[in-house]
């Protein structure tokens, strides 16, 4: 695998965790580099500071996959600066749509990761309900009032980016479910640099630990694991679904409401509910694009 293409993948899961319910594990999954990504955070331990001790940088960055690791975030940072603004003003001004793409990719990354299960067993089986209605259940889930102040934004960092590189769960969607949202952003924007420690130190734990623990997963029960994530992905396509009811609404930094609890209704209710064109011909051809996209990029790097 040549850095250049490891940097693509790196502009594809970050075009993908700017959005709010689509996963830049996601896309890792489908180009075939989610278990490199998980062998490298989780060489991130005592043996990698015990180098670093003795002085064998080279050592340590050998075995923390530093190489992989720079292409990647170079990639995912390249994509962040130069894609955001078009992604919130496309979110902004053509929502719909813009959902109606990321449907489509879901749709066939769920069904990339269903391949890969092997022959289906009851086990298998279990695990992919399990993995899909706990991602329906989150989708659903309204508003959780957590209790403000640090160790409150410890939380949700720790579970933000458990869920961030899980494919199909959005960790930026786990911050709207925590009620931390406004918040994270708003220490973002007025740079506040206790909060935004605290979350980093907690974001920094959580993918030490749920990394070693997805790891281990998919070495000692693949097969039963990838049914689970397929599972996973599956369920977020209510998250992603383009045509919703708002239930629940939460304050963004910027003092605007954004919807928090969503359900997914058909087009012609959503045309009754929010007086809004369903756009039905265009969504559905950006549900194909998005679906052939993934398609074409697992054949091309999926296996490379």
């Amino acid at each position: 695998m040549t850095p250049a293409g490891i940097y693509l993948r790196g502009v594809l899961m970050g075009a993908a965790d700017i959005v709010p319910g689509v996963s830049g594990g996601t896309i890792a999954f489908i180009t075939g580099i989610y278990d490199r990504l998980l062998a490298s955070i989780r060489a991130f331990g005592l043996p990698f500071l015990g180098l670093l001790w003795r002085g064998r940088l080279r050592a340590a960055w050998d075995h923390v996959d530093g190489a992989f690791l720079l292409a990647l975030v170079l990639g995912i940072g390249t994509s962040i600066a130069s894609l955001a603004r078009l992604i919130a003003w496309l979110l902004a001004h053509y929502p719909v749509p813009l959902w109606a793409f990321f449907f489509g990719l879901i749709l066939a990354s769920a069904l990339v990761l269903l391949r890969q299960v092997g022959q289906w067993t009851p086990v298998r089986a279990g695990c992919l309900l399990l993995g899909l209605l706990v991602a329906v259940a989150i989708a659903l889930s309204p508003v959780v009032a957590m209790t403000p102040g640090l160790p409150g934004v410890f939380i949700a960092g720790f579970v933000s980016i458990c869920a961030m590189i899980l494919p199909g769960i959005s960790g930026s969607f786990i911050l709207i479910l925590l009620g931390m949202y406004g918040p994270i952003l708003a220490a973002v924007n007025d740079f506040q640099w206790d909060v935004l420690l605290v979350f980093a130190v907690g974001a920094g734990t959580g993918l030490m630990c749920f990394s070693r623990l997805l790891y281990w997963l998919l070495h000692r029960f693949h097969s039963p694991t990838m049914a689970l994530l397929t599972g996973f992905l599956f369920g977020s396509l209510l998250v992603v679904w383009p045509w919703k009811r708002a239930l629940d609404w939460v304050v963004s930094s910027h003092g605007e409401l954004r919807p928090a609890q969503q359900v997914p209704v058909l087009p012609q209710e959503y045309l009754t509910v929010a007086g809004e064109d369903p756009m039905l011909i265009p969504c559905l051809a950006l549900m194909v694009l998005g679906f052939a996209l993934v398609w074409w990029i697992h054949r091309q790097w999926g296996r490379a």
